[in-house]
């Protein structure tokens, strides 16, 4: 099947000379949720607004649908709705009005059934009828993303669409990303809260200073970078790791109480057996261990430190 976005050699160079993208290539299947993680300033933004068609790359080509971006703009456009960081509405409409105004940018017949159901999904239906400046600003976020559904587009673009909403709210507005899904609407989002990709994202996506250093499905990079800590909870304080020890590249951890061993799942031998022997070697006892895995943000901070 043919992806619903892709981005073939984008580039994006300003007249200062900045390379904002280098060569960017990706291909979003339809139907995913797809994040694309990076630090500020990566191009995350850059990236979003030229696949939307809000600004224009210096070299490269997306096609949205099967259409060209800038070739048949109102075509590729229609499919998309965008929730952009800054939250831009008229203060002074109410949030029905504004909401069905969208629906109206984009040639839709007015649907009053469908834009109550997005106003429900929303838990803005209570709120109707306020002006958007009476609004908190988790609110008027959601507000953004009831005019981004108005048109019933086939792709959603969230970007940071939680920034300031509180975790009731932020959690609601993942049963409807949920609820998308399910019915066929492919999503992409960038986001701070790197749970949140991990719980959600079907496949992630990290950019740094311009170029997409990873594209990759969730679990399976999960599975290859993700790495496992032992936890080793000492009955009595220690000051120092003795040097017989450091061959396991051990962290002196709760002021002297707690040993921690990152080791590699990946690894034909972890390693633990000849730790626990070493330990009691050198007179070290532990009442209790425990083992965590890596999570999405571990892989995600070592990915961005690795890069050049």
């Amino acid at each position: 099947m043919a992806p619903i976005i892709s981005v073939a050699n984008v580039s994006k160079t300003y007249g200062s000379g900045f390379k904002a993208l280098k060569s960017i290539n990706l291909d979003i299947q339809r139907g995913e949720i797809f994040a694309l993680l990076g630090p500020n300033g990566a191009g995350k933004t850059t990236l979003i607004n030229i696949i939307c068609g809000i600004a224009n790359s210096s070299e490269g080509r997306v096609t949205v649908g099967g259409h060209d971006i800038i070739k048949q703009y109102r075509a590729a456009r229609s499919l998309i709705g965008l929730v952009p960081q800054e939250l831009h509405t008229d203060a002074f409409e109410t949030v029905w009005a504004t909401t069905s105004f969208s629906r109206g940018l984009f040639g839709k017949p007015k649907d009053p059934a469908h834009i109550e159901r997005v106003l429900k999904a929303l838990s803005l239906w209570d709120k109707k009828d306020s002006k958007i400046v009476t609004l908190s600003g988790g609110m008027k976020r959601r507000v953004m993303i009831a005019k981004a559904l108005s048109h019933e587009p086939q792709i959603l673009f969230l970007d940071e669409p939680t920034a300031g909403v509180d975790v009731d709210l932020r959690m609601g507005m993942w049963d409807v990303v949920r609820g998308l899904r399910a019915s066929g609407v492919t999503t992409i989002l960038t986001t701070h809260y790197i749970e949140e990709a991990e719980e959600m994202a079907d496949r992630v996506g990290v950019i740094n200073k311009g170029e997409i250093i990873l594209v990759e499905d969730k679990a399976a990079l999960m599975q290859k970078l993700g790495g496992k800590r032992l936890i080793l909870h000492l009955q009595g304080r220690i000051d120092a790791i003795p040097p017989a020890l450091s061959p396991y590249h051990l962290t002196l951890c709760d002021d002297g109480k707690e040993l921690i061993y990152d080791y590699d799942t990946r690894s034909d031998r972890t390693g633990i057996t000849s730790l626990l022997g070493d330990l009691r070697n050198a007179g070290i006892r532990f009442s209790d261990l425990e083992t965590t895995q890596s999570s999405l943000e571990d892989i995600f901070v070592s990915l961005v430190r690795r890069a050049p």
